[in-house]
């Protein structure tokens, strides 16, 4: 039998993909990889190769395309029942389960006005600091309130947002990666520091710091 396999965009700036790769990683999945490099003229027919959603991340697994970061993401639970993906508190689970889809599907300004792509990587140096709309500004101080509650509820036991970490961790990394390039000011949008010190712990966790390497390799 094949092993499963993850087709990703490019790791200097696909969000999308890190998602997923980062809870395979955590799983001690075996998979293979497949880079397609976004923005190209051959970018849509390569990735209607193995799905007609025309995106990434894509997880072939028995010749079945999973698409879409979450739905990728819930297979992996099923699939590795024993990897912690979500918190074994009862109460810290729904919660997380409840972060980690709001983080799927809101927060369009922060993704809008704080885009990745080939001049705003997720890896190397922060960029320069980004004018905060109204918008973003709510974004963010919503951020800072799901980091804060649920560090000071459930963080005791690690530096993630339930302790150890987590699904929701891994649909929240790439908010860090915004948060450092466009150098958002988390104390103005209400954080004690609690928000930056998760932000800094999502960004030096051994998992995202290969993804990055291998970014920083794809930017020569």
């Amino acid at each position: 039998m094949d092993k499963p396999k993850l087709i990703i965009g490019d790791k200097a700036f696909s969000t999308w993909s890190l998602r997923p790769w980062l809870v395979l990683k955590h799983c001690g999945a075996d998979f293979d990889e497949v880079v397609i490099h976004l923005d190209q003229p051959d970018t849509a027919a390569e990735i209607a190769r193995y799905s007609g959603a025309g995106k990434v991340p894509v997880l072939v697994v028995d010749g079945v395309s999973i698409w879409d970061s979450l739905a990728i993401s819930v297979w992996a639970a099923e699939r590795y029942p024993n990897a912690g993906l979500w918190p074994a508190d009862p109460h810290a689970r729904w919660v997380a389960r409840s972060v980690t889809c709001e983080m799927h599907s809101a927060f369009g300004a922060l993704r809008s006005e704080c885009g990745m792509g080939t001049g705003h990587p997720m890896v190397g140096p922060p960029g320069p600091a980004k004018v905060v709309s109204e918008a973003l500004a709510a974004d963010i101080r919503r951020l800072v309130t799901i980091f804060r509650e649920c560090r000071d509820r459930w963080g005791e036991g690690g530096p993630y947002l339930f302790g150890a970490w987590s699904m929701a961790d891994a649909f929240y990394t790439p908010v860090a990666a915004r948060v450092r390039h466009y150098q958002l000011d988390l104390a103005a949008h209400g954080d004690d520091g609690t928000a930056a010190d998760y932000c800094t712990a999502l960004l030096s966790q051994p998992d995202f710091l290969e993804w990055e390497r291998a970014g920083l390799a794809e930017r020569g």
